[in-house]
């Protein structure tokens, strides 16, 4: 180790036993990561391969990403379809998430919201911190929404949004922009944003004269929706995970 802070915990598992128990290869190849000096816990580069440690406390990074090693804790995408309420239990008894998760223990809690019409991944947890930190503004997750909307719109119309707008809650401006279909009828639009205001996307195209007419979340962070079908669930692991947490400091 290249620090003078001891992090071996006599009473706990081989280093390389935990990397591998969490799928990042063999045992042989995750003491080929210690010895390149691709691991750290709570903080501290490990490169000997006698190191031990407790998962359920230590903080264990690999090549810059972070391990959530607590089998209890799990972190799941959802392909939420259009009609579905974006909480656990709504109080008027109308289509919520719950329905998704039936069979599953762990309590778990929603990331940010999406309207009822609005389809897409919205990701569910078990670990209130990354929750917290996914939901608040000041880590700027980006989130990537694909759009049809009225109309042809014009080439100026990415630079328009990028550029920024002013709505009645304030500026918003897009980090990108691509057009992906345009016709007389309806055009289709790939949006990235780091707002979570509430339906800020369509509130952003409606005021440029482009209100939307379908709208679905095709990515948040690291995690994409893919080919995960509408009602649907995965278990987000590994280095999407780690990914994940990474991008909000964890």
């Amino acid at each position: 180790m290249n620090t003078g802070r001891d992090v071996h915990d006599p009473d706990g598992i081989r280093l390389q036993k935990v990397l591998a128990g969490a799928g990042l290869g063999s045992r042989r190849a995750c003491e080929a990561l210690i010895a390149a000096g691709k691991v750290t816990v709570d903080g501290v580069q490990v490169r000997e391969q006698g190191v031990r440690v407790d998962p359920r406390t230590a903080v264990i990074h690999v090549d810059g990403l972070r391990l959530q090693l607590d089998d209890s804790v799990v972190t799941l995408a959802l392909h939420k379809p259009a009609g579905v309420y974006s909480t656990m239990a709504d109080e008027q008894g109308r289509p919520d998430l719950s329905r998704y998760v039936a069979d599953r223990t762990e309590r778990l809690f929603h990331v940010g919201r999406l309207d009822a019409e609005t389809t897409g991944l919205i990701l569910l947890t078990g670990d209130g911190e990354l929750a917290h930190r996914l939901s608040h503004p000041s880590y700027e997750i980006a989130k990537t929404y694909v759009a049809q909307v009225a109309g042809r719109v014009p080439r100026g119309l990415r630079r328009t949004l990028m550029d920024g707008v002013e709505l009645d809650d304030g500026p918003v401006a897009a980090d990108a922009v691509t057009i992906l279909e345009t016709s007389a009828e309806a055009s289709i639009l790939e949006i990235v944003l780091h707002e979570g205001r509430n339906r800020i996307v369509r509130r952003l195209l409606e005021h440029v004269g482009h209100p939307v007419t379908r709208l679905s979340r095709t990515q948040v962070g690291p995690v994409r929706l893919g080919t995960l079908r509408p009602g649907r669930t995965r278990v987000v692991s590994g280095r999407e995970l780690g990914a994940l947490m990474t991008a909000v400091g964890l």
